[in-house]
């Protein structure tokens, strides 16, 4: 028992509850994306998502939803717990779970990268290895107080990274020390609570292991009632008779005493004590439902909610031009956020994420953050189009600036008359829209019957929009041009098309006036529509049973069309009508076509290379593929009915299509194989070489069928590109602090030929940055290293973000030639630490509503951090 004033863990009834639902052992997930050979082992990643669900299952019994009857215990008792059944259960059938499972994957690969980045893999103090117990508790409290500082200032990307360092650490104490081995059947009641010390700790002279010659060393351990953990490689050296973490990448477990008591997985040859695996990982996962717990207590259930993405509702982002000419298009951003936060409030699909962004010329922002709806409409009330502006403007700023903040998964709208001012920004803004995964569509309205327009000091091309295209294109989202009688009409359909609509694949996917178009509807689609915009002459829309309807407004055949000047918005009747529908614009110039509907049936993907001869094998994680590397993409199919009847035929897909964008020509097509238990929806398959060949994107296309047997496709919401070389950005594994000077690394790696690399630094907020890499040049398979120092000033605010930018450019990009590689690194700069004696958990600062400073923000995973590949309670 511990002694009298040492904190135990909150009250029981999430641990209890989750013991009560988790079935035996064999329930754990192996990890599916691990190339290693160890059956029934647990990983980071099951012990990661096992708990963040058990967390969600505690939250949504104890706060019944609005409307529905509550859940009951009971209707989970001896079931894998999944998001999508939680989901329906608590929101309702159908509810799209993509931005929880996002979320729950981003923590899970936060936590699985400790064992990669180069910063962390090797650091005994992240692991709980060489007997730094009191180091790696330090650590681990600072790691955790670091993610809920970061969800206090709504940076929850950052959160996510942080929670899933902290839940590695937290983890490995179970497999790494010998707290199993002592007969502990409960977590260790002082390590998420740093007010006290560890006790009965091994001491330096203190031998703690046998020699063991075998691969399984059971009883190797000395028998002493004193806490150890073991050693791991040569750094630092191990000391006589202390025990090695063991397997046959430990360096050190050849060294006497032979052997280590690590049980990290079922493997002997990995896991010397691999015999108290599964008990190992039953005290790793309570232990981590307690972190969750501990973190929902401190944040409160909102914000909670938020940090998890627990919620049916996506985020609402706008990047508003303020100048003078604007007060029609502010207008109607106001009419149209206004009407968005009224219909969502206080219901289900209530945004608990607000960002707003102004801009003109020469400035843009700060950005407002807040989770009040009422703080979000009185911010975007005190907004007026004043003064002028000439064209063009700073857009391509404020949008960077919202994607910093905005979670992934989210929808950005843009509301300006202006062509970019800082149309450097496009390659940079594009690879962040693909890194944020949020979709981007600019509403631009250019009207020459303007009385007072804007004042233009030159002729501007036809093409000062581009940009705008590109970061449409690259986002997946779209830009359209209205007039100003239209805008608010306009802002309002598009509005109405959140990140949880799916967009069907068209065929061809490159428009033509007066060819036709064809897309598939299947039967786990509704709320069809049909956007279509430009100089359209004519349109007709044909369903699979022959039945067509023209361009004329009100309700037809097929449904009901709306016309706002050259905007037409075609609502399908529903059910809509099962097959191949067909669909002939006419249009001087290329008309636009997008066709959207809901479903619950959709996809997450990530892209890995495998590694097999590192200390960690598995899946190595990648933000995007690389020039030739072998890439593998990773799919996880959400929505799927997974309680249905035994024996139900479930929606598959069997194969992805790669399409070049725009032109849509088929660069490949490859089969998916599933992996893992059917109910969670896992795929995965090998992409061409002739694919990371290609400079330019491609789409990703989903293949298969539903439980009859009829065809069914999705397609993903943003394109994908190649890399050039990887980059892989890393920094000091904890926070800054103001007037710090902290060293980053960079290595840039070729696998495609001799390359000659320009590169390219920033950091928001503006803060001093140097490098000694600008150049460099690359034969194949070479790597080239730089070394960066980021300076944080005294002024800098605590409690927030910085985000560090790497682009590495070829002298063949552009002109059809490969896009630049980014790099994105997120850091929190934290307050002074608090005053002793306090927890490290519950001294973060608040965060609450309110203007934020026009550069401190999110960034992203450009780093090479392995994600949810590893092994089991792996290093």
């Amino acid at each position: 028992m511990p002694p009298a004033g040492v904190p135990l863990s909150p009250p029981g009834p999430a641990v209890l509850l989750l013991l009560l639902l988790l079935p035996p052992a064999a329930a754990f997930f192996p990890n599916v994306w691990s190339l290693l050979a160890a059956p029934g082992s647990v990983t980071h990643q099951d012990l990661t998502e096992e708990a963040a669900l058990s967390a969600t299952l505690q939250l949504f019994l104890e706060q019944p939803p609005p409307g529905r009857p509550p859940l009951r215990p009971g209707d989970f008792l001896g079931r894998t717990l999944l998001a999508d059944d939680l989901f329906a259960a608590y929101f309702g059938p159908g509810s799209p779970s993509r931005r929880f499972r996002a979320a729950l994957g981003e923590v899970a690969r936060a936590n699985a990268a400790q064992d990669f980045l180069p910063a962390a893999r090797s650091d005994p103090d992240l692991h709980f290895d060489a007997e730094r117990l009191g180091r790696g508790r330090e650590r681990l409290a600072g790691a955790l107080r670091e993610a809920l500082v970061a969800a206090r200032a709504g940076d929850h990307s950052l959160a996510r990274q942080r929670l899933g360092a902290a839940l590695h650490a937290l983890q490995d104490f179970y497999s790494h020390s010998n707290w199993v081995e002592l007969g502990e059947r409960q977590p260790h009641p002082r390590l998420l609570w740093p007010r006290q010390e560890l006790q009965s700790l091994a001491r330096v002279g203190d031998p703690t292991c046998s020699d063991c010659e075998d691969v399984s060393c059971p009883g190797n351990l000395l028998g002493l009632p004193l806490l150890t953990s073991g050693y791991f490689g040569t750094q630092p050296p191990k000391p006589p008779g202390k025990c090695s973490h063991g397997g046959r990448f430990d360096g050190s477990s050849a060294q006497p005493p032979r052997g280590g008591i690590n049980k990290d997985s079922t493997s002997p040859g990995f896991s010397p004590h691999h015999m108290l695996h599964l008990q190992a990982a039953q005290l790793a996962l309570v232990a981590s439902v307690q972190a969750f717990g501990l973190l929902r207590n401190r944040l409160g259930d909102g914000a909670f909610s938020r940090l998890l993405e627990i919620s049916r509702a996506s985020s609402l982002s706008f990047v508003l031009d303020t100048t003078g000419s604007m007060g029609e298009e502010l207008l109607a951003a106001k009419v149209q956020a206004r009407r968005l936060v009224e219909q969502r409030r206080g219901g289900p699909a209530e945004p608990g994420h607000y960002v707003l962004v102004p801009f003109h010329d020469p400035g843009f922002g700060p950005v407002f953050i807040t989770s009040d709806p009422d703080s979000f409409w009185e911010q975007l009330s005190g907004l007026h189009a004043l003064g002028g502006g000439d064209e063009p403007e700073m857009c391509l700023s404020a949008l960077e600036l919202a994607l910093l903040h905005t979670p992934p998964l989210s929808d950005i709208f843009v509301f300006t008359d202006a062509s970019p001012k800082d149309a450097l920004l496009t390659t940079r803004v594009e690879s962040l829209t693909r890194e944020r995964r949020c979709r981007v569509t600019f509403l631009v309205t250019e009207d020459p019957s303007r009385a007072q327009g804007r004042a233009r000091r030159e002729a501007l091309s036809p093409l000062r929009f581009e940009p705008y295209e590109a970061v449409a294109l690259a986002s997946g989202g779209e830009v359209i041009f209205t007039q100003d009688q239209h805008i608010r009409d306009v802002a309002a359909i598009v509005g109405e098309s959140t990140a949880d609509l799916v967009t069907l694949p068209l065929e061809p996917a490159l428009t033509t006036s007066g060819r036709s178009l064809v897309f598939h509807v299947d039967g786990l689609l509704q709320k069809v529509s049909l956007r279509i915009h430009g100089q359209i002459g004519d349109f007709r829309i044909r369903s699979p049973a022959g039945v067509s309807q023209g361009q004329e407004e009100g309700e037809g055949p097929l449904g009901r069309t709306r016309r706002f000047g050259q905007f037409w918005l075609v609502t399908v009747n529903d059910p809509p009508e099962t097959g191949t529908w067909e669909i002939r614009v006419t249009a001087e110039g290329t008309p636009r076509v997008r066709v959207q509907a809901q479903t619950s049936l959709d996809f997450l993907f990530h892209f890995g290379t495998p590694i097999e001869d590192a200390p960690h094998p598995g899946l190595y994680p990648l933000t995007q593929p690389v020039a030739g590397l072998q890439t593998r993409l990773l799919v996880e199919v959400t929505g799927r009915a997974s309680r249905a009847s035994p024996g139900e035929p479930q929606p598959h897909f069997s194969h992805a299509v790669l399409r070049g964008v725009p032109g849509g020509a088929e660069l490949g097509r490859v089969p998916l194989q599933p992996v893992g238990p059917p109910e969670r929806g896992l795929l995965w398959a090998s992409l061409p070489p002739t694919l990371l060949s290609t400079p330019g994107p491609f789409s990703l296309e989903l293949v298969g069928q539903d439980g009859g047997g009829r065809g069914v496709r999705r397609a993903a919401p943003q394109p994908c590109t190649v890399a050039p070389v990887l980059l892989e950005l890393s920094g000091p594994p904890g926070c800054l602090a103001p007037g710090s000077k902290a060293p980053l690394s960079l290595r840039v790696t070729s696998f495609s030929g001799p390359q000659d690399l320009e590169f390219r630094t920033s950091v928001s907020p503006s803060f001093a940055l140097t490098s000694n890499l600008s150049r460099a040049r690359l034969g194949q398979n070479e790597s080239a290293w730089g070394r960066l120092l980021l300076e944080v000033p005294d002024s800098a605010a605590p409690d927030s973000a910085v985000t560090v930018t790497v682009a590495a450019e070829g002298a063949a990009a552009g002109a059809g030639g490969a896009r630049p590689a980014h790099a994105f690194l997120r850091l929190l700069v934290l307050a002074p630490a608090p005053q002793v004696g306090r927890a490290a958990l519950g001294a973060g600062r608040g965060g609450g509503p309110g203007r934020r400073g026009g550069g401190a923000g999110a960034a992203g995973r450009g780093r090479r951090g392995r994600g949810a590949a590893g092994r089991g309670a792996a290093r």
